[in-house]
């Protein structure tokens, strides 16, 4: 027998691998910023500046990395099998594709799906000299135009976007955290990426208002090359475990005014063994007793 992966010798690497291990909810995703190697400056540049915005949830490689993830998957599986990201930022520049960016994510440690984008305009996070949002800060995300519901390749990079930028899964939302805002637009074959401060103004009554300064990074983008993933694998990646699906409550049921009603299902009863008379004075008589029992005339009293 060949064994894939060996046991665990230390109780540390035991814990290493548990946490590694499927879960019902899973960690937050992390996302991997790998610089190619001819990568120039504008390319390092946007990968330090979505690595400003994604951490802590990102691990940036400052080493340049010889690899084409159109050609070869190989290296970007294994890095995303050493470091335990899903999700990917492949940065590369050349004469016919110059400041290349490719962004993807990954199933099962293996390429899910794919899209590479080119950066045409780019105003880094320094350039503009606003208040930043503290670290970590999870991000509004607001996406306008209709390629992104009536193309599949803008669908899937709607969904791609989601994920790489959502961040963790929160139980509540105070107003205060709400301070950070990425806008993606889609418009005559381009998408503009910009990010947003969000300040709260006092406006004379309970509702602030509301004005958004522009923080950075700043990117307009054109899609080229995509590699999506066939309908069966792609719903694959989506399928859910039985322990997070909802319980079905039955014979409940609601109406207009919110109003529940539940069904009760019961045994047949037989109403003449029904006990419903307690008074002495309210007991059957011999009479009433023999027509019950078939007619059978009644024994006669003992005379004193």
């Amino acid at each position: 027998l060949i064994y894939c992966c060996r046991k665990p010798k230390t109780k540390r690497a035991k814990r290493f691998l548990e946490k590694r291990e499927p879960k019902l909810n899973e960690n937050t995703k992390n996302a991997m910023l790998i610089k190619g190697g001819n990568a120039n400056l504008t390319v390092t540049e946007v990968l330090k500046d979505i690595y400003a915005v994604k951490k802590p949830f990102a691990v940036l490689y400052k080493k340049k990395n010889i690899t084409r993830p159109f050609e070869d998957q190989t290296s970007l599986e294994f890095f995303s099998k050493k470091s335990d990201c899903s999700l990917f930022l492949f940065g590369s520049h050349n004469k016919k594709r110059p400041n290349n960016l490719v962004i993807g994510r990954m199933f099962d440690y293996h390429v899910l799906d794919m899209i590479e984008l080119g950066v045409e305009k780019f105003v880094s996070l320094k350039e503009i000299k606003n208040s930043k949002c503290p670290e970590g800060t999870k991000p509004m995300l607001i996406f306008a135009g209709d390629m992104f519901d009536v193309n599949e390749e803008y669908r899937r990079l709607k969904s791609l976007l989601i994920d790489f930028f959502r961040g963790p899964t929160v139980p509540s939302i105070r107003l205060a955290g709400l301070e950070y805002v990425l806008h993606f637009t889609a418009v005559d074959g381009k998408i503009y990426m910009r990010s947003y401060k969000v300040l709260l103004k006092k406006s004379g009554c309970k509702i602030p208002r509301i004005e958004l300064e522009e923080m950075g990074p700043s990117l307009d983008l054109v899609m080229r090359r995509t590699h999506l993933a066939s309908d069966d694998l792609y719903k694959l990646s989506l399928k859910q475990p039985k322990g997070l699906k909802p319980k079905k409550k039955k014979n409940i049921s609601h109406d207009v005014f919110g109003t529940t009603y539940g069904r009760i299902h019961m045994q047949k009863q037989d109403l003449s063994k029904l006990q419903t008379r307690k008074m002495k004075g309210l007991k059957k008589r011999p009479a009433e007793k023999s027509a019950e029992d078939g007619g059978a005339t009644p024994k006669k009293l003992k005379s004193a």
